[in-house]
């Protein structure tokens, strides 16, 4: 392989690792390679055709955003699975000169190089031109409605999301998606906007995540480019906010989102932003955000039961060309219940395991493939009673105590040790923990802060967190 596109690979992933875990990056990027590309592609070589499907439904726009940085234009990516002839193609394209590869990648209006006949490619667009526009959006592809499993915990936000999608969403601007991490919020929001570029392919979509908004609102400033920065934004048909919540305590960011937000809503056009939890939830967003979130439709996304979480793991396996046993789809489904990127990611693992080792998945091997995402799960179950009633133990106070009115040093301190790991190990809202602690929710979001606070310059209140944390996991 050339040495260019060595470096060029080497960059886009360094990239890459910068925004994923160091375990994501090991598992799914470390054994990629780039072997070719011309001014409309690059064909990175795979282990195996699960890699590539993989990225491209969790990945893609982070890959694409990368290639953007690196080479200055969005490519299409082309996923080779190993096999004998690509390894032998990958040989020949060593001989090429760097000459010819430099100005392939670099110089968009190079002259394509002809493509092998015998080159592979795992996707396939139905539609080009729609293909290069959602790209050059930033969507994923993959992220559509007809691969989003509908179920009781997210129909209602389904069905508001395609009514936004097909024009016909007055008195839903905006239309604000929450809920837990890897319950399909950014589909969603990927879907709404594929489905606006193919009705209205000149329409001006833009996606956001808002740490990329965060991130360029301050190189404008540096960079005394405030104009341009603004016009792509406020000058959108449809913009899609995800994460609104990383905006939390960034008040400058705030500001410039707040006149984007009202100059789309004065002209009459359309917003969706998602975030992990209400509105009124997010302790750190300026109260006249909040309020804005809430002035069009609020749709949430519950946790999928039994029969959906089946359905999903059935359609991804069709869609991904993987099979896994009856047994083994049902033994995530039942066992991994908290988010469905999770669940997937679980799949995924296991096909892999058995496509690249060629052994089966006995019950053994699947507990230690999964032994982490297990205790995760697992860790995840812990109760606000059970909380309530491992603090009382350990401060050595009453259970009662923890919802009562009194307020003595060491029952109010302990109150707020139990509702911050309420917060960060259970699933409920502000306003139920509050409600089970006898109090409202700024009483939480303040006990929160105060704990960490007080974590952040006491090592032995760090250490008894830790340790409540560790046994409440293990209960």
């Amino acid at each position: 392989m050339g040495e260019e596109l060595n470096v060029i690979w080497k960059e886009i992933c360094s990239n890459v690792k910068e925004q994923v875990s160091s375990d994501t990056f090991k598992r799914w990027f470390s054994s990629t390679r780039l072997v070719e590309a011309d001014e409309d592609s690059l064909s990175v070589q795979i282990p195996n055709h699960i890699y590539g499907l993989w990225i491209e439904s969790n990945y893609m726009a982070i890959l694409n955003h990368s290639v953007m940085q690196v080479i200055g234009q969005p490519r299409k990516i082309n996923w080779r699975a190993n096999s004998v002839e690509e390894s032998n193609e990958a040989e020949d394209l060593n001989t090429s000169s760097s000459e010819n590869t430099e100005a392939s990648i670099i110089k968009p209006a190079a002259k394509s190089k002809a493509k092998s006949n015998t080159q592979k490619s795992i996707i396939h667009a139905s539609d080009d031109r729609i293909e290069k526009l959602v790209r050059k959006v930033g969507l994923n592809k993959n992220h559509r409605f007809d691969t989003f499993v509908v179920g009781s915990n997210n129909e209602y936000a389904c069905a508001a999301a395609h009514a936004v999608a097909k024009g016909n969403s007055e008195g839903y601007n905006p239309l604000f998606i929450w809920g837990g991490p890897g319950l399909g919020k950014t589909h969603l929001l990927h879907a709404i906007g594929y489905e606006h570029v193919k009705r209205e392919p000149k329409a001006r979509v833009v996606y956001m995540t808002c740490e990329q908004f965060t991130n360029e609102f301050i190189d404008a400033i540096q960079n005394s480019s405030l104009t341009k920065f603004r016009n792509k934004y406020r000058k959108a048909d449809l913009l899609l906010v995800d994460d609104i919540h990383f905006l939390a305590g960034k008040e400058k960011s705030q500001e410039e989102f707040f006149h984007t937000f009202n100059m789309i809503c004065d002209g009459r056009r359309q917003i969706v932003l998602t975030s992990d939890r209400p509105a009124a939830e997010n302790a750190d967003l300026e109260e006249r955000i909040v309020s804005r979130c809430e002035w069009g439709l609020t749709a949430g996304l519950e946790l999928p039961d039994l029969e959906t979480r089946l359905a999903i793991l059935r359609k991804k396996m069709a869609m991904w060309q993987v099979t896994l046993e009856d047994r083994i789809v049902e033994f995530l489904a039942d066992r991994i219940r908290k988010s469905v990127r999770r669940l997937e990611g679980a799949m995924m693992r296991l096909a892999s395991y058995s496509s690249l080792s060629g052994k089966s998945l006995t019950d053994e091997v699947i507990e230690g493939l999964l032994k982490d995402i297990l205790r995760e799960e697992g860790r995840r179950r812990v109760t606000i009673p059970s909380i309530q009633k491992e603090v009382a133990a350990h401060f050595d106070v009453r259970v009662a105590d923890m919802s009562s009115r009194g307020r003595r040093s060491d029952v109010a301190f302990a109150r707020q040790v139990a509702m911050y790991l309420s917060r960060t190990m259970t699933d409920h809202s502000l306003v139920e923990i509050g409600r089970a602690f006898g109090r409202d929710h700024g009483t939480v979001i303040h006990a929160v802060k105060k704990v960490e606070e007080r974590m952040e310059n006491s090592q032995d209140l760090r250490y008894k967190v830790s340790l409540l944390g560790t046994r409440l996991s293990n209960v």
